[in-house]
């Protein structure tokens, strides 16, 4: 297999399992802490209008609605989940995935809420940070271990891909 055809289907592969990790943990921290989770569809409805030229909101939510904003949302959260595995294959290389290790991961992991902090929460009306949120320090707090949790999904991810590299018997992957 080419090599970089290997590094898309790692980093395809790799970024979906961690992505479904930390939509997992979602779901967990909204049962036990009563956190909600992020509304795709509102991730959605900025993309679409930052395609068309607005980055910024005051907030999203009384922005109008575009079509199929929940769709759109939830592919853009696993492509970038998928981006940041392949940030992690370009790295550490292709051979990460044969032999995954946990620091580049977390890195990676953690790294990613530069996205969020940066990018998403300011394009959205919360500010950097979550700074214009009732609580920035919680939102920080839970965009930080959020992010841990992918960085975990990456290590995880790799290891069940490895695995499964192993029990088909892949050869010229690793």
């Amino acid at each position: 297999m080419p090599e970089a055809l290997g590094c898309l289907v790692g980093a395809a592969v790799v970024g979906t399992g961690a992505t479904v990790v930390m939509d997992l943990w979602a779901v967990i921290r909204k049962r036990l802490l009563g956190v909600p989770s992020l509304d795709y569809a509102l991730v959605g409805r900025w993309f679409v209008h930052l395609a068309r030229g607005r980055f910024r909101h005051d907030p999203i939510g009384a922005s109008p609605p575009v079509a199929h904003e929940r769709l759109i949302g939830w592919t853009a959260h696993y492509l970038t989940g998928i981006a940041f595995a392949a940030v992690l294959l370009a790295f550490w290389g292709l051979g990460w995935v044969c032999r995954p290790a946990i620091g580049p991961a977390l890195a990676v992991g953690i790294g990613s809420v530069v996205a969020p902090f940066f990018l998403m929460q300011p394009g959205m009306g919360a500010g950097i940070a979550a700074s214009r949120t009732p609580r920035p320090g919680a939102a920080r707090l839970h965009s930080l271990v959020t992010h841990g949790i992918f960085g975990l999904g990456l290590y995880g991810a790799g290891w069940g891909a490895s695995l499964l590299l192993e029990r088909l018997q892949w050869r010229g992957f690793c």
